[in-house]
């Protein structure tokens, strides 16, 4: 295109000069693609504020554009090419790779490296079939967490489950497959576990047909470190799955926290036990039908209390059940915990010598009939036991109004 004005080409024409147009030459179909490649990675790097990072654990099409800026970086004539469309600077922002390595490579081994089967394609731009390296998952499964620019939004939220798990009003329950989970459990506002972090589902999309023909939805988790995702629905799903250890975590009132029956889809996960002790120590015969210790186990009691004569916690003695409680979906610390807090005023102050003559303080005895445990036991299967606490005064549970003492 001529560069001089109308002025000077009149000026040119008057002296004879003839001005010859230069038109601009037309772009190869390669450059076409070098440069449509290009403007996807500025419009990566638009969208999240940095450039494409390798790395397994990127999305599919991150590493894509991050080889595929290596190599835009590494080969003079594409950076000549695109420096004049640079305006993120992206051909200076790193140290390229070595020219000869990647020319060495073609853009199907390239992709073949990367997962993806390129089959007849032979541009880089155009992917047919995705997969990951390592477990051949779809792209769609796969979502880096970012950081949660809102996050002071969700924070008094995780705040208060956190509060509710510890004051047993919430429970978590494993997720299994074989005990049904679906893709339909995982609502707008459900919690779980998943990598040791609480993961709050905040949104739910919309529903739409994945390829293989099922249904499925975009959501955006929320993380209690402070990050998000957005991952499909049948992707947390499979996570869940895949953790060991990742557990749903119930609604404040989500129901009994135990109940008499095991229903079909109850977890059964212990038994809270009330036992007798044959001590002849003073305290403990003076009080025999008051003493009782009260636990929670995941196995067999007859089991746990086979050798008590031989162990501290039972005051070092035989000792008898008078009660069994089975329970359900229920974390059996917690609720042990639980208990032994509302029994606190009642506990039992008493100091034995082990086998080593050391002395020890048994911390699961209280002085309470056994009425009242089976009243504590009604109020934890209704739900309203967090409300109550112990008075030895009157021997019996009593409405919190503030903070109770030993009497």
């Amino acid at each position: 295109m001529s560069k001089f004005t109308d002025e000077d080409n009149e000026l040119l024409a008057e002296l004879g000069v003839e001005v010859e147009t230069k038109k601009e030459a037309a772009r190869t179909p390669r450059e076409e693609r070098i440069i449509a490649g290009f403007e996807e990675i500025q419009r990566f790097v638009a969208e999240h504020g940095r450039s494409p990072r390798h790395g397994e654990d990127r999305d599919i099409f991150e590493r894509l554009y991050a080889v595929r800026l290596d190599r835009l970086r590494a080969q003079d004539d594409c950076r000549a090419l695109l420096e004049p469309l640079d305006h993120q600077r992206l051909l200076t922002g790193a140290e390229p790779a070595s020219a000869d390595a990647i020319d060495d490579i073609s853009d199907d081994e390239l992709l073949a490296q990367l997962g993806v089967d390129a089959g007849a394609t032979d541009d880089i731009t155009e992917l047919r079939h995705v997969r990951s390296a390592a477990d051949k998952r779809s792209a769609e499964e796969i979502a880096s967490r970012e950081r949660c620019e809102d996050f002071d939004r969700f924070k008094p939220i995780f705040n208060a489950v956190q509060s509710d798990l510890d004051r047993g009003m919430r429970i978590t329950q494993p997720i299994r497959k074989e005990a049904g989970f679906l893709k339909t459990d995982i609502k707008a506002g459900e919690f779980f576990i998943l990598g040791g972090q609480i993961a709050y589902v905040a949104q739910v999309g919309e529903t739409f047909k994945a390829p293989n023909g099922e249904s499925d939805a975009r959501l955006r988790v929320i993380y209690a470190n402070g990050t998000e995702s957005n991952l499909l629905l049948r992707s947390l799903q499979r996570a869940l799955y895949k953790d060991e250890v990742s557990r749903r975590v119930s609604e404040p009132s989500a129901g009994p926290l135990f109940a008499s029956d095991n229903e079909a889809d109850d977890l059964g996960s212990g038994t809270i036990y009330v036992l007798r002790s044959k001590s002849d120590n003073p305290i403990v015969a003076a009080n025999r039908n008051l003493v009782h210790k009260i636990g929670v186990t995941g196995g067999d009691v007859a089991k746990r209390i086979a050798n008590a004569k031989l162990d501290p916690t039972f005051l070092l003695a035989d000792v008898e059940i008078v009660a069994t409680y089975k329970l359900y979906n229920l974390g059996r610390t917690k609720l042990e915990s639980l208990i032994h807090r509302i029994f606190e005023p009642a506990r039992l102050d008493v100091e034995i010598k082990d086998r080593f003559g050391n002395p020890v303080i048994p911390r699961e005895w209280f002085l309470v009939p056994l009425f009242v445990i089976d009243d504590a036991v009604e109020k934890i299967k209704d739900g309203t036991i967090t409300g109550y606490i112990y008075d030895p005064k009157s021997a019996a549970l009593v409405a919190r109004r503030g903070e109770v003492t030993r009497g």
